[in-house]
């Protein structure tokens, strides 16, 4: 649907918003929960219609260049959308975050103040086209107080206007405003640009998608953005470690799914265990079809890898190709990671626990594994619930986002008749 005035539309979207996280601020925890749990069951409901929904975005998907994967990640069928279901029941067990008493304290004259937590208000989200994105992002901001204008993939348009049909009836049921959560209606891309000009409306952006569009949110938006460009996540097999057990981390770190922000794509070794190490885990690799691009001095120790470019070592494949190079000590495998990672995900292979704690103390990254995969770094996995996505910023959030990275604080004053002197 297009908008005979985008300025306009956008304006009412943003507007709308802002007005229903004033309410949403003051709604009991108890209501959201039976949005979410009464959304759940009108999701698996509406199934034949989502479905029919769906069928018209995987029509038009061959057109848009999607490649296999991508249209396996946008279809929906009756267990894709159970499963929907089955993550908006799993956000109302979650805690309420908002009202959390963060501090507390009496002033020597009497004066009561607390710190409370309360949500960050309107949340924009641009996502890729991944319809059960739609639906977690609506549940996690609506569960932490705020409400949300969702900024979908074109190529998910029908089946995401079909899903948040069923969220905002659900709301008005219950006594949330429909305007809680919005889809933006245009495929537009100056749609965009309208929203990220709207700091007086909108408090977070959040772009989840292509490097390409990360960096234009940042560079246009006039609200605070959380975002991450790319996921060059590293495995760092120490001089101490237990060979068997780092082959299997690199396999699944880097062969489970590939074409996720928290897959490895680079590989670091110790010298005094690369001899014995680097075959062991390249007959790993070689069995899911991983190209190896290496530093000189692991070619020696991997037959038929290429040599590396300066590229390689910053480089986010996003597939079946890794990076793989030889250091002389855990401190210049964290110089190498803190110069070409990319600030997500990076891990440590070792049974020393002292060089554990200088790497993980050492790596600036959102998220930091000690004898485990990569794969870990998530929200569901770290019982966050479903996430809005995973920053490598350190302002206002860091790692997985959960409902209590959408929140901020307040400090609430109680007096009796107090006047300052």
């Amino acid at each position: 649907m297009e908008m005979n005035d985008l300025p306009a539309y956008c304006l009412a979207t943003a507007q709308a918003a802002r007005e229903a996280s004033y309410q949403l601020a003051t709604i009991d925890t108890e209501i959201k929960n039976r949005w979410l749990s009464e959304s759940a069951i009108a999701l698996k409901a509406a199934a034949a219609e989502i479905v029919e929904a769906n069928q018209l975005d995987l029509a038009a998907a061959p057109g848009y260049g999607l490649t296999d994967a991508a249209i396996d990640r946008l279809r929906l069928d009756s267990s894709r959308i159970d499963a929907i279901a089955g993550a908006l029941l799993e956000i109302a067990a979650l805690p309420d975050p908002i009202g959390e008493v963060l501090d507390g304290f009496t002033r020597p004259g009497g004066l009561q103040i607390v710190k409370k937590r309360v949500p960050l208000g309107v949340v924009f989200f641009i996502y890729e086209s991944r319809p059960n994105v739609t639906a977690d992002a609506a549940a996690i901001c609506v569960k932490s107080g705020n409400a949300v204008i969702l900024r979908g993939g074109k190529e998910a348009i029908h089946s995401s206007r079909a899903i948040v049909n069923v969220l905002s009836r659900c709301a008005e049921q219950v006594g949330i405003p429909a305007a809680a959560v919005q889809l933006v209606q245009t495929t537009d891309r100056a749609a965009v640009g309208e929203f990220l000009g709207m700091s007086n409306l909108i408090d977070v952006t959040i772009p989840r998608g292509g490097e390409g569009l990360i960096r234009r949110v940042a560079a246009e938006a006039t609200m605070p953005v959380i975002k991450h460009y790319d996921g060059n996540c590293h495995v760092y097999v120490d001089k101490d470690a237990d060979i068997s057990m780092a082959a299997t981390i690199i396999e699944n770190a880097k062969c489970q799914r590939m074409g996720v922000c928290n897959a490895c794509e680079s590989l670091l070794v110790h010298r005094d265990i690369a001899a014995k190490a680097l075959p062991v885990i390249a007959e790993t690799l070689s069995r899911h079809g991983i190209e190896i691009v290496a530093d000189a001095e692991s070619l020696s120790h991997l037959p038929g890898a290429s040599l590396a470019t300066e590229d390689d070592w910053s480089a986010e494949y996003l597939g079946p190709k890794i990076s793989v190079a030889i250091v002389s000590d855990v401190m210049e495998a964290v110089k190498h990671i803190n110069r070409y990672g990319s600030h997500h995900t990076d891990a440590i292979v070792t049974n020393q626990i002292r060089t554990a704690e200088i790497f993980t103390s050492a790596v600036d990254s959102s998220a930091v594994m000690v004898n485990a995969s990569t794969r870990f770094n998530d929200g569901g996995v770290f019982g966050l619930g479903a996430e809005i996505g995973i920053s490598t910023d350190k302002f206002h959030a860091r790692g997985p986002c959960g409902m209590r990275e959408l929140t901020t604080y307040k400090y609430i004053v109680k007096g009796d008749g107090h006047i300052r002197t």
